[in-house]
C-alpha cells in the first residue's frame, strides 16, 4: 500500500503527496512532466521518495486524473467536454466563464485565457476536477465573439510607438500603438483605440488610434468618453440626418384611413421641464352615463419608422435613448423626436393609443385598441400639473383633478395587489453653459408624476393582456399563442433579500425575508419607514439591487416588481426600440395578420435589454463624473457622511447634503490594522477591535479627488 506522504530532507513527513502531484498538473496543465521532473518540483531528490512518486503518478493515472502521453510522460486528463460561456475577467488577470446552464462558474487562470477579454463569448475544453481547489477549472480554446474591439484610454507616445491604457480594471492590457497608427493624437490625450491583431505569442494587442476625443478632465471629452466606453453613439450620420429629412410631416386622406378621430377630445401632455420628446399624452371625457373616458394616446412612431429601412435599422442598433446628467442621445434624429413625432400642442398628431371606459372606482368597463389622430390642447410641466392637483384652479383643472382621482385609486389597487412601491430620490445638477456643476438638487415624484406613471402602466398592462390572455377571458382579442414582446421581472435571489433584510436591520428597520408572497409588503413597508431619514438614499439603493433586473423576453414569466402576470413596454417608442416592436406586433394582430419571425424577435429582445444596461450603466457614470467634478474644488471641506458601503479596500461615504460617494481607503485607517467581515458589512481593527460598518455616521473630509478617473478620497476626522 502506498503512503501518501512526502518526505523532506530533515526526514519530516509531508502530508498530501498526491495532491501536491495533481496540483502541479492543474496549474501546467498543456505540459508533460516525468516523475523526475515532479521530483524537482517539489524538492524531492531521495530515491525512495522519487520511487514513490512514480508510484503516485500511475495511481492517479488509475483514478483517470492523468494521461499516459507516452512511457513516462504524464499530463493532465481533460474531461473532453466542451462549453461556450461569457468572461467575467477578474482585477487579477485570471476569468471565470458564465455559462447558462452550470450552477457554477468554470475558473481560467491567466495563462489559459487565449488572449480573451472581458465580455467575450467563448468556447472552454474543461479539465478534470481538482479536489483541492474544489472548482471547475478549463482553458479557453476559442474566441466566438469579441464583446469589443475600441476602448477608451490615455495614449502615452515614446518615440515611435505608444501604448493606450485604459482606465478599467477589466481590461488589464495596454494597446501597442505602432508610428504611423497615432492619428495626431498627443502624449497624455484620451482616445479611443482599436485593437487590430494579437498575435498568439504576444503580449499586448496591436491596435490603432480611431479618435482623439482631449485633455482628461474637460466636460466634453469626458461625457464623450462615457460614450465611447459604452459604446454608444453621440451622433447621427449625415446619411441618417437625411433619410429623417426626407420624411413628410404632412398628414394625407391615406394617413388617416382606419384612425379614430380624438381632435375634439380634451387632451394635454405632462413632461419635465426641459423635455422636448412627447411620447405620451392623456385625454379625458365625461360620458352620459356618468364614467370617464380616459384615452392613453402614443407616438405613432411606426407609421414614420418603417421596417427594414435605415431609421429602423439605426434604431434598432441604438435600442433605446440615453439620458446623461446634461444632455440627451436620441433613439431617433431630432426632426422625428422632438418634430413629427413629438405630441407638440395644437398641431395633429397621428397616435397608437388604448382607450379605457371606467367608473368612479377605477374599474374598466370597456377597452378599444387602435391608430388614432389627436390633438393635443395643452402642454402641462410637471410642476404645472402639480400646482393644479394641490389648488384645484388652473387649465383644464376638472380633467387634472379626475385623472389624479382615478391614478390614485389605480395605484392603491396595484399595492393592494403586491406591487413594490420604489420611490428613489434623483440625484440632479446645476449645470452651466459650460458644463461645471454648481450645485445639487434632488427630485422627488409627486403626484403628477404618479397621475402620469398609473394611466402608462395601465396601458402597457392592458396592451400586454390584449395578446397574452386566453382568448375565453372576457376582453381579449387574441389567445396566448400569439408571439410578443414583454417586459418581465423574475423572482428575487432570496440570498440578495436575506442580505438586504440584515442591512436593513442595522438601521432598525425589521424585516422578514422569508416568504416570498409577503416580499412586498415586507419591502414596502421598509421604503416607507425610512422616507426622510439620513439612510433613505442607500436603504432604496440597496433594495433595488437585491431585486432582479426586468428585461425584455418573447416569454412571458409576469413583471414580479408591479405584481403583473402581463406587462409591455408600449408607451414611450421615440426613445425605447422594443415599444416599436410592440406597436408593429399589436397592429398586425388587430389587422387579423400572423407573426413568423420568433427568432428574430427573440434576438431583439436580447439586443434591447443589452443595450439598456449599457445606456444605465453611462448614465451613472455620468452623474458619477458630475459628482466628483462637484467635489474637486473642496479638498479640505468637511461633511457629515454614513458609510454606504464595506469592501477589503476600504469603507464608501455617502456625504448626505449632496448624496455624492467617495472612498476612505483602508490604508488611510490609522492605528490598527484592519479586516474585511463580509458577513456582518463591517471593517475590525485587529488590535483595538474598533469597527466601522455600514450605516455608521462620520465626519469626513475630502482628501484627494481624480477627476479623469473619477475618484473621491475622503479622510475620517471624527
Amino acid at each position: 500500500m502506498i503512503k501518501k506522504k512526502k518526505i523532506n530532507k530533515a526526514g519530516k513527513e509531508i502530508k498530501d503527496l498526491p495532491n501536491q502531484i495533481l496540483g502541479i498538473f492543474t496549474n501546467n496543465p498543456t505540459k508533460n512532466f516525468n516523475y523526475k521532473q515532479i521530483s524537482g518540483r517539489l524538492g524531492i531528490k531521495d530515491k525512495q521518495s522519487r520511487k514513490q512518486v512514480l508510484r503516485i503518478l500511475y495511481d492517479l493515472l488509475e483514478k483517470e486524473n492523468l494521461t499516459e502521453v507516452y512511457s513516462g510522460k504524464f499530463k493532465l486528463r481533460r474531461k473532453g467536454g466542451f462549453v461556450v460561456g461569457t468572461v467575467d475577467l477578474t482585477a487579477h488577470g485570471s476569468a471565470y466563464i458564465i455559462v447558462d446552464s452550470l450552477t457554477e462558474d468554470i475558473f481560467i487562470p491567466q495563462a489559459n485565457l487565449y488572449h480573451a477579454l472581458h465580455g467575450d463569448v467563448v468556447k472552454v475544453l474543461l479539465y478534470a476536477a481538482y479536489k483541492r481547489h474544489h472548482r471547475q477549472e478549463g482553458e479557453i480554446v476559442e474566441i466566438l465573439e469579441r464583446s469589443r474591439k475600441t476602448f477608451v484610454g490615455i495614449i502615452q507616445i515614446t518615440g515611435n510607438y505608444a501604448f493606450v491604457v485604459s482606465e478599467k480594471k477589466q481590461m488589464p492590457y495596454d494597446i501597442f500603438i505602432p508610428q504611423g497608427k497615432f492619428n495626431k493624437a498627443k502624449n497624455g490625450q484620451k482616445v479611443i483605440a482599436r485593437i487590430n491583431d494579437w498575435p498568439a505569442n504576444v503580449k499586448n494587442p496591436l491596435g490603432e488610434v480611431l479618435e482623439v476625443l482631449g485633455d482628461p478632465g474637460q466636460h466634453e471629452v469626458e461625457i464623450h468618453a462615457i460614450l465611447a466606453e459604452y459604446e454608444l453613439p453621440y451622433r447621427f450620420s449625415d446619411e441618417i440626418i437625411k433619410a429623417s429629412e426626407n420624411i413628410s410631416d404632412k398628414i394625407t386622406s391615406k394617413d388617416l384611413s382606419g384612425r379614430k378621430d380624438f381632435k375634439k377630445v380634451t387632451t394635454f401632455t405632462i413632461d419635465p421641464d426641459d423635455a422636448k420628446d412627447f411620447d405620451d399624452a392623456i385625454s379625458t371625457r365625461k360620458l352620459e352615463n356618468g364614467n370617464w373616458e380616459f384615452g392613453v394616446h402614443i407616438a405613432d412612431v411606426t407609421h414614420y419608422v418603417t421596417p427594414g429601412s435605415l431609421l429602423d435599422k439605426e434604431a434598432y442598433d441604438r435600442g433605446t435613448s440615453v439620458y446623461l446628467v446634461d444632455r440627451v442621445v436620441p433613439m431617433l434624429p431630432e426632426r422625428l423626436s422632438n418634430q413629427i413625432c413629438s405630441l407638440r400642442p395644437n398641431e395633429e398628431k397621428l397616435c397608437f393609443s388604448a382607450v379605457f371606459e371606467m367608473n368612479k372606482e377605477a374599474r374598466i368597463v370597456n377597452s378599444w385598441f387602435g391608430r388614432t389622430i389627436i390633438l393635443s390642447d395643452r402642454r402641462f410641466t410637471y410642476d404645472e400639473a402639480q400646482q393644479i392637483i394641490e389648488t384645484g384652479k388652473g387649465d383644464f383643472a376638472e380633467e387634472i383633478l379626475k385623472a389624479n382621482e382615478i391614478a390614485q385609486l389605480l395605484r392603491k389597487e396595484r399595492f393592494k395587489k403586491g406591487s413594490f412601491e420604489f420611490e428613489r430620490v434623483e440625484v440632479k445638477f446645476n449645470i452651466d453653459e459650460k458644463g461645471t456643476p454648481l450645485g445639487v438638487f434632488f427630485k422627488e415624484s409627486k403626484d403628477s408624476n404618479k397621475l402620469v406613471e398609473e394611466f402608462m402602466l395601465l396601458a402597457n398592462k392592458k396592451v400586454a393582456e390584449l395578446v397574452g390572455r386566453k382568448k375565453e377571458n372576457r376582453g381579449a382579442l387574441l389567445n396566448n399563442s400569439r408571439t410578443f414582446v414583454y417586459r418581465i421581472h423574475d423572482k428575487p435571489n432570496s440570498e440578495k433579500l436575506e442580505s438586504f433584510a440584515r442591512i436593513a436591520g442595522r438601521f432598525g428597520h425589521r424585516m422578514n425575508a422569508s416568504n416570498l408572497k409577503n416580499i412586498s409588503f415586507e419591502m414596502n413597508r421598509v421604503l416607507k419607514d425610512v422616507q426622510g431619514k439620513r439612510e433613505q438614499n442607500i436603504i432604496e439603493t440597496l433594495a433595488v439591487r437585491a431585486m432582479a433586473k426586468a428585461v425584455y423576453s418573447p416569454h412571458n414569466i409576469g413583471h414580479y416588481g408591479l405584481g403583473f402576470d402581463y406587462y409591455t413596454h408600449f408607451t414611450s417608442p421615440i426613445r425605447r426600440y422594443p415599444d416599436m416592436m410592440v406597436h408593429r406586433l399589436i397592429a398586425q394582430y388587430l389587422d387579423g395578420q400572423k407573426f413568423k419571425e420568433k427568432e428574430k424577435l427573440e434576438e431583439g429582445c436580447k439586443h434591447s435589454s443589452d443595450m439598456e444596461k449599457r445606456a444605465a450603466d453611462a448614465e451613472r457614470a455620468s452623474i458619477k463624473f458630475k459628482q466628483v467634478e462637484f467635489l474637486a474644488d473642496k479638498i479640505g471641506q468637511a461633511f457629515t457622511g454614513i458609510i454606504s458601503g464595506v469592501t477589503g479596500w476600504g469603507l464608501f461615504v455617502e456625504i448626505e447634503e449632496n448624496k455624492c460617494e467617495g472612498l476612505v481607503p483602508i490604508r488611510d485607517l490609522d492605528g490598527d490594522y484592519y479586516e474585511f467581515d463580509e458577513e456582518n458589512f463591517q471593517l475590525i481593527g485587529r488590535r483595538s477591535r474598533k469597527s466601522y460598518q455600514l450605516g455608521d455616521s462620520l465626519r469626513v473630509e475630502i482628501a484627494r479627488v481624480n477627476l479623469p478617473k473619477k475618484q473621491v478620497d475622503l479622510r475620517i476626522i471624527e
